[in-house]
């Protein structure tokens, strides 16, 4: 069922009439007093939106009083965006007019003038969004909604310890990995915890059933405890169910806390016992501590074992440090056999060999999950009609009836269980096509430019908010993580997870394509598939509160349905928040200035764009711009009146870039410069970036060397410099000006750099105690490490790829204390050194050390030595 995201709107719209700038107050000098009544208005209504959310699906008219209320809050946000909108016009006129010309200077204050009219339209629009929640307040107070916490409880049915292992398909060889686990000894007091962490309806609470039902089991572990945990980690109510899963016949409902550990403590004494906690969410350490201290051993090493199952390695964590156990999903042969099952009474499906043809292509739809496969199977139990099996094969499985127990409601279990902030982002996510890549930097620069994030904490950034909910969303199992390239990593979303996003956000997003027949007035985001583009722009045609257009890069793509599309964008999104269009497009039109909340520009890859608009500096709420690939001779003035840029991604085909102004980009982040073949230097005034944080060159082949003034960037943590075939980095700083220098680098990567013969002391020096990851890779003319490289106190990881020429790592190794990744790959001369030498080294760095530790030496794809450790101990030595 579509989301009204209701909680969250307001939540963020609130934030953002409480950081109203005192500029952007200015400006609304005449509507103080309504903005006041919104805001009073907006915090009476969101202390009851949680009960109205949870009573919504039993109250057809609370849900649509609430889907109206959406779209009021989502107008409310677009006007305070106005008043952001109109500040950055009056600053860019200051700057751009900040001369020593006293005429010039009148001009300026001129335009710190409150002009009237915008004022007056402001005022009319705050009116009439005060008129419209007035009128719906009479409804909305009849509903007699009450305030409650935010505290997510999950409810699911409870479940039990048996299972018959006949109806379990597959988790043989899982089954053997637990029990092997649970044979362990022990080297501590607390009893140890195996996690079973995976998403809803892999199958974990099955897998916890076959273990504890085993006759093996059963022996290792005379008393065994199955509890089903579920929506409330409350001691008290723990051990209760602990203590009368022991002994039935004690009464304890009334015992005080004190009363229920002495039971406990005199039930367990003597015996051995098996806990499973089945279906674990807390995420709060203390009350785990609570319970585990309760059950740890008296007397010496503890013989004891709990599993836990839980959907959350941030769970799996806090209870346990052993590493969790992740079921991965059925194969294809095990999910038909577990399909057929459930579709057919036994031996059934021999008669029907069309219907197992249809019925090997709706198991793929499942990807592994056995409880989608059951639910797809169930729901097709004796019927043999081939029509119904092509229905269900042709259908999205979050269009299919479901009952509680099914793949769809079990996995919104996961999903409710979101704070709402992660409801609204995960759901944003629907934009894109099922298998598709996710990049987490442009996932979070879409969020941003949307206001899905919260407002930063002191000395955070926004784009650390977006790390922080994409980590949320990886440890809560609902993405996946696919490859981690340092700067960015890219990550999956399971398909039925997909189906659930797609289900809570068809009212916020919509894939539009030739079959699209009509789109919801109210739908915000789209992601366009232009096999027929005349339909689409037909579609998009009745449509205005779009924020947010991606144009699925395609082959079929054409010159005029991009041209079309952009000038559709222009006249009917006025508070388009995002653009993503890589396409043969040769010009912006001139009206693109009009777009002014636009804050995301993603022009990649349009070759036939050589110059911008002249309106192009009136964007000035962009945030994020990138240029990459395109046909720029040079990056104009514009583009430096960007005020609020805070990612920039540029390519032009001009020897110097224009000298950056004192003033411009404030707020830049991350500055790449891509492709810039004919570049011979950085521009000037590199040392006006003071926020800058991430700086990537690649593809310049004739830039020979990084200016001085980037000694300034006292904010740099990331420099990559990648295919720079002239950069040698011989920048010697002046002794006198630079025996203090204290940069912040965290990451540095040198990938290939022919010319490079040295590595660069003045910036690894300057960053020694900061940097934790340094790679090198393919820089054939460098031979040699250099002493001073041991005085980088807290790398992590080095990473040596690629160079054939260099012959030898310094001398004192093990000085590097923090060092927990060494890999070599691709280095004959070093490989050959250290092939006999690595048992050596690794007892070097181990004993230097309590961290753990990993030494992977390579060759022509051949491991010749790999070590891993943990907390000083060898896990795993062998040498192929």
């Amino acid at each position: 069922m579509a989301e009204t995201f209701l909680f969250d709107i307001a939540e963020r719209v609130l934030e953002k009439l409480v950081h109203l700038s005192v500029d952007e107050v200015r400006l609304a000098f005449n509507v103080k007093t309504d903005l006041k009544k919104l805001e009073d208005t907006m915090i009476s209504i969101k202390a009851v939106l949680l009960d109205a959310e949870r009573q919504q699906h039993q109250n057809e008219k609370l849900r649509l009083c609430m889907w109206k209320l959406r779209d009021i809050f989502y107008d409310a946000e677009d006007l305070i965006d106005d008043f952001k909108c109109e500040t950055l016009c009056k600053q860019d006129a200051i700057n751009h007019l900040n001369t020593n010309s006293s005429k010039v200077r009148f001009l300026a204050s001129c335009c710190t003038c409150l002009p009237l009219s915008f004022s007056l339209r402001m005022a009319h629009k705050i009116k009439a969004i005060n008129r419209r929640l007035g009128e719906l307040a009479t409804e909305w107070n009849s509903f007699d909604l009450r305030q409650c916490s935010d505290n997510r409880h999950v409810f699911r049915r409870e479940t039990i310890s048996f299972v018959d292992s006949s109806d379990v398909i597959g988790r043989d060889e899982d089954k053997e990995k637990i029990i092997n686990m649970l044979r362990k000894p022990c080297k501590d007091r607390n009893v140890p915890v195996i996690p079973i962490v995976g998403l809803g309806g892999l199958g974990k609470t099955t897998l916890a059933q076959l273990v504890y039902n085993d006759d093996r089991v059963i022996t290792l572990f005379p008393l065994k405890i199955w509890i089903c945990v579920s929506e409330e980690f409350d001691l008290s109510r723990l051990l209760k169910l602990i203590i009368q899963s022991v002994n039935e016949k004690v009464k304890c409902d009334d015992l005080p806390l004190n009363a229920l550990q002495a039971h406990l403590t005199s039930l367990l004494k003597d015996k051995k016992f098996l806990l499973v906690l089945d279906d674990v969410w807390n995420e709060n350490q203390a009350k785990w501590v609570q319970l585990r201290n309760l059950l740890r051993s008296k007397d010496g090493l503890s013989q004891n074992k709990i599993i836990v199952t839980t959907r959350s390695l941030k769970v799996a964590s806090i209870m346990s440090s052993i590493p969790p156990y992740e079921p991965k999903g059925l194969s294809l042969e095990n999910c038909l056999t577990l399909f057929t099952k459930w579709a057919f009474n036994d031996g059934d499906e021999r008669h029907y060999p069309n219907l197992i043809r249809i019925g090997q292509d709706i198991v793929k739809k499942c990807k592994g999950v056995p409880l989608a496969v059951r639910t797809l199977g169930s729901l097709l139990f004796q019927k043999t009609d081939e029509s119904d099996w092509i229905y269900i094969r042709e259908s999205e499985i979050w269009r299919l009836e479901q009952d509680e127990n099914d793949i769809l409601p079990v996995l919104k279990l996961s999903y409710n269980h979101l704070p709402s902030h992660l409801q609204r982002s995960l759901a944003f996510l629907s934009l894109y096509e099922k298998d598709e890549i996710y990049y987490s930097d442009k996932v979070i620069r879409l969020w941003m430019a949307n206001g899905l994030l919260e407002h930063p904490k002191q000395n955070q950034e926004w784009e650390d908010v977006g790390k922080r909910y994409l980590n949320e969303l990886l440890l809560r199992c609902l993405i996946q993580k696919e490859r981690d390239f340092g700067l960015y990593f890219t990550f999956k979303m399971h398909d039925l997870v997909h189906d659930l996003v797609l289900d809570v956000s068809q009212k916020e997003c919509k894939t539009v394509n030739s079959k699209t027949k009509t789109v919801d007035e109210n739908v915000r985001h789209l992601l366009l598939c232009d096999e027929k583009s005349v339909e689409v722009l037909r579609v998009l045609e009745k449509l205005e509160k779009v924020q947010t257009v991606i144009v699925q890069t395609s082959s079929l793509r054409s010159k005029i349905f991009d041209k079309s599309l952009i000038n559709l964008c222009v006249s009917n999104f006025k508070y388009l928040r995002a653009l993503a269009l890589r396409s043969p497009l040769r010009a912006l039109p001139n009206s693109i200035g009009t777009l002014k909340h636009l804050r995301d520009l993603d022009l990649a890859n349009c070759m036939g764009i050589q110059k911008l608009p002249s309106s192009f500096y009136k964007l000035r709420s962009l945030q994020s711009l990138n240029l990459a690939g395109s046909g720029l001779k040079q990056l104009p003035d514009s583009v430096q009146r960007l005020i609020e840029l805070r990612h920039l991604v540029i390519t032009v085909e001009a020897k110097h870039l224009k000298e950056i102004r004192a003033g411009c980009w404030t707020y830049l982040q991350y500055l790449e410069l891509h492709a810039c073949m004919e570049l011979e230097c950085l521009p000037e005034g590199m040392q006006y970036l003071k926020s800058l944080r991430t700086l990537v060159l690649i593809f310049c082949h004739k830039l020979v060397s990084l200016p001085r003034s980037l000694k300034c960037l006292t904010k740099l943590e990331h420099l990559q410099i990648v295919s720079c075939h002239q950069m040698n980095l011989k920048m010697e700083p002046q002794e006198e000006e630079d025996k203090d220098l204290q940069l912040s680098l965290k990451t540095l990567s040198l990938v290939n750099l022919p010319a490079l013969t040295d590595l660069p002391r003045w910036l690894l020096q300057g960053s020694s105690s900061t940097l934790q990851q340094l790679q090198i890779m393919f820089c054939e003319n460098l031979s040699v490490l250099p002493a001073w490289l041991l005085n980088l106190t807290s790398l992590h990881e080095l990473e040596i790829v690629g160079c054939r020429n260099l012959s030898a790592l310094p001398e004192g190794i093990d000085r590097l204390t923090n060092l927990r990744e060494l890999t070599i790959d691709g280095c004959p001369q070093l490989s050959k050194r250290y092939r006999e030498m690595g048992v050596k080294i690794g007892t070097k760095l181990l004993t230097s050390k309590t961290l753990s530790l990993s030494i992977r030496i390579e060759e022509c794809g051949k491991i010749l030595i790999s070590y891993k450790s943990g907390a000083g101990l060898w896990l795993e030595i062998f040498d192929v």
